[in-house]
């Protein structure tokens, strides 16, 4: 397993997008309201198994001190093995390299699985913000990244 930095145009990475937002309006009744489009200002990070990216997860800067976790998938054939923790321990390194002092995410209420890798992994509830105000689905977590010496 290798985890690589991929740009937005990536096409493993616009297929995993793509397949990880159909999975979450198919969880949530079609209510979440999510755009399917990849964003230039999010940074990839690829999850390559037998030379083929089967997660993703990125990160985008919501100001200088906080970076958010976007766009956190893998393959449903691969889940369950570590992958997902192993990519969001390497999404929170490219946060601390990039001078982030907290990182923050999204999920929703009905992905009871993220939920727990994100609390497992240290993350704690905080009030849903930004565009996730006023959705009722929608659950914030965040955390602290060690402070650079």
């Amino acid at each position: 397993m290798l985890i690589e930095s991929r740009p937005a145009t990536d096409p493993e990475i616009a297929a995993l997008v793509t397949a990880q937002q159909r999975e979450l309006r198919e969880a949530d009744g079609g209510l979440d309201g999510q755009a399917t489009a990849t964003h230039d200002d999010i940074r990839y990070l690829a999850v390559v198994v037998n030379g083929r990216a089967v997660a993703c997860g990125g990160l985008q800067a919501l100001d200088e001190e906080t970076g958010e976790v976007k766009r956190m998938y893998v393959r449903p054939a691969l889940r369950g093995r570590g992958i997902a923790r192993q990519l969001l321990a390497a999404l929170e390194e490219l946060a601390y390299q990039r001078g982030h002092t907290r990182i923050c995410l999204e999920t929703g209420t009905y992905l009871p699985a993220a939920i727990g890798l994100y609390t497992s992994c240290g993350y704690e509830p905080i009030p849903v913000y930004g565009p996730y105000v006023g959705n009722p689905y929608s659950v914030c977590f965040a955390k602290r990244l060690p402070v650079r010496a």
